[in-house]
């Protein structure tokens, strides 16, 4: 058993077979220039800052031969797993199944909706394509999980507040025991970012844990 010993608000425990890591929605459409997340107006280069220290858990994970899980929001082309309230709502220049630079917007198999290049997924990796906001939502996520006896989720990614959030309350439901890697996770607003951290590990760590990614790679390598 191995311990991220400096996790807030206690160490967190790392069984080996029954943790996997989770990375939230790495892709191009919010993260690159021309994407999602820049025709609702962010700075999408807060996101892309993260990914060299994403990448360094992702390769830590790998050579730890632990589960890994990617997630990808997708909706069908004909849209028909978005709701029209989805769709419709805001003032973007683009909407969910428009064409922008990068292909339709968060169409599953555009190019703007693969991960960004630095995070691709490696075979034998989990990749779910979610309809929603959270990753159990809709998805076989849960089952694939259950089905390879995986207790623990340690989660990166994007956007904090939003998805990141939603699919850690939702594993917390679940039963699962998570934590949050600070420097593995963005928002377009450091606020968001920084009350999200604060919610998640508050009162005994009602949601979870959080750690950086250097916390937890040691933990890895020093079990």
């Amino acid at each position: 058993m191995a311990t991220v010993a400096a996790a807030r608000p206690y160490p967190y425990d790392v069984p080996p077979q029954q943790t996997a890591l989770l990375l939230i929605d790495m892709q191009r459409d919010f993260i690159e220039p021309g994407g999602f997340g820049s025709t609702l107006g962010n700075d999408v280069a807060r996101l892309a800052a993260i990914i060299p220290d994403t990448a360094r858990l992702l390769a830590g994970f790998r050579r730890a031969g632990l589960a890994i899980c990617h997630t990808k929001e997708a909706h069908r082309a004909d849209l028909s797993d978005c709701p029209p309230a989805k769709r419709q709502r805001g003032t973007a220049a683009l909407r969910i199944g428009d064409a922008g630079p990068m292909g339709r917007i968060l169409i599953a198999g555009e190019p703007g909706n693969d991960l960004v290049p630095a995070l691709q997924a490696k075979r034998g990796e989990i990749v779910i394509e979610k309809p929603g906001k959270g990753a159990f939502y809709a998805t076989p996520l849960d089952a694939v999980l259950r089905e390879r006896g995986i207790t623990h989720l340690v989660i990166g990614g994007v956007t904090t507040e939003v998805c990141v959030q939603t699919t850690m309350r939702e594993a917390n439901d679940r039963g699962y025991e998570c934590l949050l890697v600070e420097d593995a996770t963005e928002s377009y607003f450091p606020a968001f970012k920084q009350a999200t951290l604060e919610m998640v590990r508050a009162q005994g760590g009602i949601v979870g844990w959080t750690a950086t990614v250097d916390q937890v790679l040691a933990a890895l390598v020093t079990p």
